[in-house]
């Protein structure tokens, strides 16, 4: 978007799960801060929040609602670690599903406070969520308590009367079930749901089309893309909303390697018109391989100041919703191999081996015969 609106612009960022298994309850709100012919200069700032802080988590999401002239953050959902009281060497790094609390935040003044809703019982992650001026919709996710998806659809109001908020939630029928999918929109009234899974190691194909109508949600199938050969037989993928009705959407390269490296990305165009013909293979990305100096470097990168600064903000501004749709099923990726004949690695009972193991089993490459990964305690080594 350009002009005016571009610099009103701003984006929400909160926690996330790093590579290294460490949550963050940080929150950063990112704006532009000026144009310079192709050149975008962005800042972020740190916002400290006081009274009930969500803590570290991730899968959750974060939108904005408005009513009466003013703007309010809602969190919901989302995992974070079991709490520090009943975590063990084994247990170091399990996850749990946060308490199903809707988080108020104030971004003008860090006020930060929670409500417990009796409508929603269980928490969920990976769900999809809808904002739509004082009301967010919540649809499927992933309870890990419970290991189910539920056709979940819930309605959550948010009214901002001079006085304290008020939080109202209704259950909704025709929930769909479903976590980790993408949502795009593609009209003011209409919004595409795309990918995720319906059972652990099996994607759901099936997209929906998600519409409303006077306060009315409605959500139906709507015509299946013409998916690839290597997406059809792909076990993971992931991706993002591009905007505009575009998906952006990633799968391994090689699924046969314990390790891969290389992945194909694609766009999916989700207007009804152009589905069967907008999916093209996009790029491929860099292999670990290649040397990074015979790389063609960005020349137009965008600059990043952060700052720590607390900033007001105005109430008019207009936030983009943020959210991290991490994939959850990590059961299905290469790492789960049998590597030999006499492997007794188990997906559901494996534990460290190792001191330096997180959450996976470390792996060795095997040069013999035509080369393959053995994990590092079928080598009966040191």
């Amino acid at each position: 978007k350009g002009g005016l609106e571009s610099e009103r612009q701003q984006y929400i960022i909160h926690g996330g799960k790093t590579p290294n298994n460490e949550l963050s309850d940080k929150m950063y709100v990112m704006s532009v801060v000026c144009k310079n012919n192709k050149k975008v200069t962005f800042r972020c700032t740190e916002k400290d929040l006081v009274g009930d802080v969500p803590e570290a988590r991730y899968g959750h999401s974060i939108d904005v609602v408005y009513s009466r002239g003013k703007s309010m953050g809602v969190v919901f959902g989302g995992r974070s670690y079991i709490p520090s009281a009943q975590r063990t060497t084994e247990k170091w790094n399990t996850v749990a599903d946060c308490l199903p609390h809707v988080f108020l935040v104030d971004f003008e003044f860090g006020c930060s406070t929670s409500y417990i809703l009796p409508e929603l019982q269980d928490g969920l992650s990976f769900h999809v969520s809808i904002a739509r001026n004082d009301t967010i919709y919540i649809l499927g996710g992933h309870s890990l308590a419970n290991n189910i998806r539920p056709a979940n659809l819930y309605r959550i109001r948010v009214d901002l009367p001079l006085g304290s908020p008020a939080v109202n939630c209704t259950v909704l029928p025709g929930g769909i079930s479903v976590s980790s999918a993408i949502l795009t929109q593609t009209n003011n009234d209409e919004f595409v749901i795309v990918g995720g899974y319906q059972l652990e190691n099996q994607k759901r194909m099936v997209c929906n089309i998600v519409s409303f109508e006077d306060n009315k949600i409605e959500i139906r199938e709507m015509e299946t893309p013409d998916w690839t050969p290597d997406i059809k037989h792909s076990k993971i993928w992931f991706g993002s909303n591009m905007g505009n009705g575009t998906v952006f959407l990633g799968i391994p390269g090689d699924n046969k390697q314990a390790v891969s490296e290389t992945y194909y990305f694609y766009m999916l165009k989700c207007a009804e018109d152009d589905v069967n013909e907008g999916q093209k293979t996009f790029t491929n990305s860099q292999t670990s391989t290649e040397d990074p100096g015979d790389s063609t470097p960005f020349e137009d990168s965008e600059e990043f100041c952060f700052s720590a600064e607390a900033n007001s903000f105005n109430g008019d501004d207009e936030f983009d919703t943020y959210n991290e749709d991490d994939e959850e099923d990590e059961s299905v990726t290469g790492y789960w191999i049998t590597c030999c004949s006499t492997c007794d690695v188990d997906i559901n009972t494996w534990v460290p081996f190792y001191s330096t193991e997180l959450n996976k089993p470390a792996m060795i490459y095997c040069s013999h015969g035509d080369g393959h990964w053995v994990h590092a305690q079928c080598m009966d080594l040191a």
